[in-house]
């Protein structure tokens, strides 16, 4: 086999720290009545022994994925960032702000205009360049970053929103880690990161999106006089704390997998002996992997409810469950609802109240693990 080298920094010195096996790719959603199999590819985590940047090791599929309804939490995160940015000061006003979106949809720039900033004609100069989990479906990181920063003005800002490497571990978020996602970043890697193409963090922003979601801050060297801030010296200090570089860090994480499998396969298969009617919400991608490595089908799991038309009528990758209209829920009348994406309880209550009004209940799937 090929030898692993870093998407960022181009290094070969590194260590396998997560290992799902043979995985079907997240975003290929089949029809619900192509019997399948799926094709399966290696799904694994590297971690770089020179800048820290853990990675997926290579991914041979072909992005798919059906587009999925942008949920109310990540909505409401975007609208506190923008207010929190603001207040800051780090919208220049009447300044021109470039967006490097997700594929999976969401945008900033209503929310920009809001406060004044005009969009970037394509490829030009922006004052303010913001990437929200844009970035990690960059196959080469080293040139993804360096797209991003040649655009920035001169005096402008990079505003780049991750899901926490800190928070993947500390939650046991295994499942995390999917085909189409290239890079896992701690703020410990990105600043290495940034320092190459001669950038640094200045200030730092936390959610609780995903158990853990960053905002960072960076411009170019030279260009202000103040370091990075309380906020990002104690985001590289949690990472030191966590380990975040130390690939014996992980050793939790795929002990993990299989004592979450595990768990989610023994609820589902103690409800269904109970008489219980039990359906999915959320055809996240990482439902995929946990629902495979779990060997979970339509015996287990009659369908899975989503709220993207786009997904409807089709099935989950690998395993034989429908996705289906959030109608079902009110047809069936399901005694439970395994969430597979937590951040959507809220959301889900509120436009779902039928559920707990006929005695049924939200269950966690991550939880199941814990």
């Amino acid at each position: 086999m090929d030898k692993h080298m870093c998407r960022a920094c181009r290094g070969s010195a590194g260590s396998l720290v997560l290992d799902l096996g043979e995985q079907p790719a997240s975003d290929y959603f089949p029809r619900w009545d192509d019997p399948g199999p799926d094709p399966v590819y290696p799904l694994q985590m590297w971690l770089c022994s020179s800048c820290g940047l853990a990675q997926l090791m290579s991914d041979p599929t072909v992005p798919e994925e059906p587009r999925g309804k942008e949920p109310a939490s990540l909505i409401a995160q975007a609208t506190d960032a923008v207010g929190r940015v603001a207040a800051a000061g780090w919208l220049p006003e009447r300044g021109v702000v470039a967006e490097y979106g997700s594929p999976h949809g969401g945008s900033w720039l209503g929310l920009l205009a809001d406060r004044g900033l005009v969009p970037a004609d394509d490829g030009l100069e922006a004052d303010v360049i913001v990437d929200c989990f844009g970035m990690m479906h960059a196959a080469d990181q080293r040139a993804a970053l360096a797209e991003r920063v040649a655009r920035i003005a001169p005096g402008g800002a990079l505003l780049l929103q991750y899901h926490a490497l800190s928070a993947i571990i500390g939650c046991g978020q295994w499942n995390a880690l999917r085909h189409g996602h290239y890079a896992y970043y701690s703020t410990t890697a990105l600043t290495a990161m940034l320092a190459g193409v001669g950038f640094s963090p200045r200030t730092a922003w936390q959610f609780d999106l995903y158990g853990g979601t960053v905002l960072l801050a960076a411009t170019r060297d030279g260009g202000t006089p103040d370091g990075p801030d309380e906020s990002v010296r104690s985001l590289l200090a949690e990472d030191g704390r966590i380990g975040t570089c130390d690939p014996r860090t992980f050793f939790g994480l795929q002990r993990e997998v299989q004592a979450h499998a595990k768990a989610l396969h023994d609820w589902l298969a103690a409800e269904r002996s109970t008489g219980t009617t039990v359906l999915g919400y959320g055809a996240a991608s990482r439902a995929v992997a946990l629902l495979c490595q779990a060997g979970v089908d339509s015996r287990l799991l009659p369908a899975v409810i989503d709220a993207s038309p786009a997904k409807q009528g089709l099935r989950m990758p690998g395993t034989d469950i429908p996705v289906a209209a959030p109608a079902e829920l009110a047809i069936r009348r399901p005694d439970a609802v395994l969430l597979f994406v937590p951040d959507l309880l809220t959301e889900v209550r509120q436009a779902f109240p039928e559920v707990e009004i006929a005695g049924g209940r939200w269950v966690d799937a991550q939880a199941l693990g814990s």
